[in-house]
């Protein structure tokens, strides 16, 4: 496919996003039906399509409509993609631009601040309530694509090691600022999964927020931690790899912990599965932590046609959610152990605001530490709390 062939196929993927279709299936359809395309037009695509969700509304008055065909001329402006070879009319490539898009493109557009941040109209006040004067940063971070981190297993070796292996396959790599066996991938990165370091367990792909929030949840010696919500299972593979306790894992849906074993085997650790029926007997552990459900707007970056879809309605029935996630991973937190919430939102109400109101009905328990990562250059936005019950309650 020519660099306009790949733009006309993003916008007729788009123009179905728009219309309502899931992002993941939008694209998964026009894989099918598109058998033309080699893995690296549809890698292309596929940034195409990510790169202009992120910033749907800028781009959108950037380009004059929001339409498929409106949102990617307004990438190829803000990222000097060079808008005219691409749409030429050439081949497959989009029909050039009429004067009346040269026009609306050429007159100044006046943006409100949801549209210049590209958040939704509704959201925008909660994220500045929540954020404060970091709303517009954490905002603005959201608009390009998130680098790529990798956790290295000291179970299989050194950082420097892995840094070494990885360059081997060609893989750049450099050390986080921050996070202890963190790396960020600065080359390559979609060879990771073929990579020698990565089959043979010495890397493990995982966000920098994530890993930051394992390296600092105290665990004691030959101690019990629970991944209560794992989902794949990351964070129970790095509390594996990184202490001398008996790690387990249990998600409401099973199936998402369904290559947890091949993972924790690759990596050399042990992970116990504890499934939903056996989970209220399998406790007290002396760390719980609940990665809850959420709405990942500390992660839109990474899939943000979430942030687009996301509703009212559905911030309040997560909350429900986290709700009697806190609850119930408490009742599985020993006398003397700590029940630790995360999710990866920024949004007050699906942190500060659980914690208050657990606090509140439960007042033997008492905030330890906790953590509002932003998005940025960095990681994610992550938040985590930790708790434990007051000595005077035990």
């Amino acid at each position: 496919m020519t660099p306009g062939a790949r733009v006309a196929a993003a916008i007729f993927i788009l123009d179905g996003i728009l219309a309502g279709q899931p992002a993941e299936q939008a694209l998964t359809a026009w894989a099918r039906a598109s058998r033309f395309a080699g893995s690296k037009d549809r890698a292309a695509v596929r940034d195409h399509v990510f790169d202009a969700l992120r910033a749907k509304r800028s781009l959108a008055a950037r380009g004059g409509a929001l339409t498929g065909r409106g949102v990617m001329i307004g990438l190829a402006l803000r990222d000097d993609l060079g808008l005219d070879a691409l749409f030429d009319g050439a081949g497959h490539a989009p029909m050039p631009l009429t004067d009346t898009e040269r026009a609306q493109i050429a007159a100044p557009s006046t943006m409100s601040e949801p549209q210049m941040h590209d958040l939704p109209d509704w959201l925008w006040p909660a994220w500045c309530d929540s954020l404060g004067d970091q709303a517009r940063a954490a905002a603005l971070a959201q608009q390009k694509r998130a680098d790529v981190f990798l956790r290295v297993n000291v179970m299989r070796g050194s950082v420097g090691g892995a840094i070494s292996a990885l360059a081997t396959d060609n893989i750049d790599t450099v050390r986080h600022p921050t996070v202890t066996g963190c790396l960020r991938v600065t080359g390559n990165a979609r060879r990771i999964k073929q990579a020698r370091a990565y089959l043979d367990g010495l890397v493990e792909l995982q966000d920098a927020a994530s890993q930051f929030a394992v390296s600092v949840v105290p665990v004691p010696a030959q101690g019990r931690v629970l991944d209560y919500c794992a989902g794949g299972g990351g964070k129970a593979l790095g509390f594996a790899d990184q202490h001398d306790a008996a790690v387990f894992a249990h998600d409401i849906s099973p199936a998402r912990m369904a290559d947890l074993p091949a993972r924790a085997a690759r990596a050399g650790v042990a992970v116990t599965i504890v499934k939903p029926d056996a989970c209220a007997g399998a406790g007290p552990f002396d760390v719980v932590f609940c990665d809850a459900p959420c709405s990942g707007s500390g992660t839109w970056r990474r899939a943000p046609d979430a942030k687009w879809r996301l509703r009212p309605t559905d911030l309040a029935q997560l909350n429900q959610t986290q709700e009697q996630v806190i609850n119930a991973a408490a009742r599985l937190t020993g006398k003397d152990g700590m029940l630790v919430y995360a999710t990866c939102s920024v949004l007050r109400a699906e942190n500060k605001d659980i914690i208050t109101r657990f606090v509140s009905g439960n007042p033997e328990w008492q905030v330890v530490f906790f953590h509002q990562l932003i998005p940025n250059s960095d990681c994610d936005g992550f938040y985590l709390c930790g708790l434990r019950r007051q000595a005077d309650n035990l």
